[in-house]
């Protein structure tokens, strides 16, 4: 799958599904159905896929994240959406207005893991691959820690095709974090705002 094309702010996509478990699994595994595949599941998991179309684009034309991408699109280039991605999902768990603390955010993350294992069997087979990865390793967790961003990053350089490194962009994102995070304050409450009123637009369809 392009990289470029992927988006990678898991725990947003699972976030702005609003513990709804078919609105979750099929914001999750979105990136993952091409075409006319999308037919192939539920009403209301194709209502998910769609909302993570939905924030995909609201994210990638709203003009806050372009003005982050700028950080990395000197060394990144197009590359620098997807580190974009990544740092949202780490202020999203940093953030104390959406995850009261580290255990309203640890308990988000099982609960999500629970839903999306329980699903299993109606996954596409690449997802299915990566969902035991994601759970061993509590990928949504981690994105709270500098340690997980690292981890990220340096997993987004190996799967693209035209980087060979991503030591570079954890500068980036140490040396200007004040400025992203605000990027994120400013970013984030539109975007929440977006997805929860394009849902009740899918729901009431």
């Amino acid at each position: 799958m392009n990289i470029i094309k992927k988006s990678m702010n898991y725990l947003a996509h699972a976030y702005l599904s609003f513990k709804l478990p078919d609105i979750l699994v099929g914001n999750m595994i979105s990136d993952f159905i091409k075409g006319k595949k999308k037919y192939d599941y539920s009403i209301a998991i194709q209502k998910g896929i769609s909302l993570h179309r939905a924030i995909d684009e609201f994210t990638d034309f709203h003009p806050v994240t372009n003005q982050a991408k700028q950080f990395f699109r000197p060394a990144y280039r197009l590359y620098s959406a997807v580190f974009t991605d990544v740092l949202y999902d780490h202020f999203l768990a940093t953030d104390s207005t959406q995850f009261e603390n580290s255990k309203a955010l640890a308990e988000f993350c099982q609960d999500t893991y629970r839903v999306l294992s329980s699903y299993e069997s109606v996954s596409p087979e690449k997802f299915k691959r990566m969902l035991p990865f994601m759970v061993t390793h509590d990928w949504l967790y981690n994105y709270k820690n500098h340690e997980g961003i690292r981890r990220s990053f340096e997993g987004l350089a190996r799967r693209a095709k035209y980087i060979n490194e991503s030591h570079k962009a954890f500068e980036i994102f140490e040396n200007n974090y004040a400025a992203l995070k605000h990027c994120y304050q400013e970013f984030f409450p539109e975007l929440k705002k977006f997805a929860y009123n394009h849902l009740q637009l899918l729901l009431n369809e």
